[in-house]
């Protein structure tokens, strides 16, 4: 029998993926998972999305089940809001593999799956502080990986000429976003996850 909880979380935008800095004194002005809600001793996260990333993040306080699924390969799928409307040669090169940087090396990304949002989805307004369709007009993708490598998805739109506006992940292995609202939480069955 499981004796571990988990969870899964739409982070907001502006919150950082972890509980606490423990240098809150130098960087009061950043907001934490702790303002979200009551967690169990010891939960953390699996994986991260960055500050200004939104979306589906899984709790858990099983060190080895986070190490399971954040070395497995697992499907992360974003939606992913773009300045410009994206071509199909960008899509494609993107799918095959770019190069971006990775602690100031070139690393080439691995293969992945991307599909054009004809109609933009259903999500929750952005922030004010995204400068979303000031310039020139956006489009949405789909983009589906199975790494992980720090701020990959922005790094590898940005590379095709077309800078990531907002960011939201939707999925992880089989487990979605779904409805779930801006802010909450609620359990979920992490063993119920087929890994690769």
């Amino acid at each position: 029998m499981d004796t571990h909880q988990h969870y899964k979380l739409h982070k907001p935008f502006g919150v950082l993926s972890q509980f606490t800095s423990g240098e809150e004194r130098q960087i009061k002005k950043k907001r934490f998972l702790t303002e979200l809600g009551e967690f169990p001793k010891g939960t953390m996260p699996i994986g991260r999305l960055d500050e200004k990333s939104e979306g589906l993040l899984l709790l858990t306080t099983d060190g080895k089940i986070s190490d399971k699924i954040n070395n497995s390969g697992i499907e992360k799928e974003y939606w992913v809001q773009l300045d410009g409307q994206i071509t199909q040669d960008a899509i494609t090169r993107m799918e095959k593999g770019v190069v971006i940087g990775i602690h100031g090396k070139a690393y080439t990304t691995k293969t992945c799956k991307i599909r054009l949002l004809k109609n933009s989805p259903l999500v929750s307004p952005p922030d004010n502080k995204l400068r979303i369709g000031r310039h020139r007009e956006n489009s949405w993708i789909s983009m589906t990986i199975t790494e992980g490598k720090f701020r990959q998805v922005r790094k590898m739109t940005a590379a095709v000429g077309f800078p990531t506006l907002r960011l939201i992940r939707v999925r992880i292995g089989d487990i979605h976003l779904e409805q779930l609202a801006v802010g909450n939480t609620q359990p979920v069955d992490l063993n119920l996850i087929k890994f690769p």
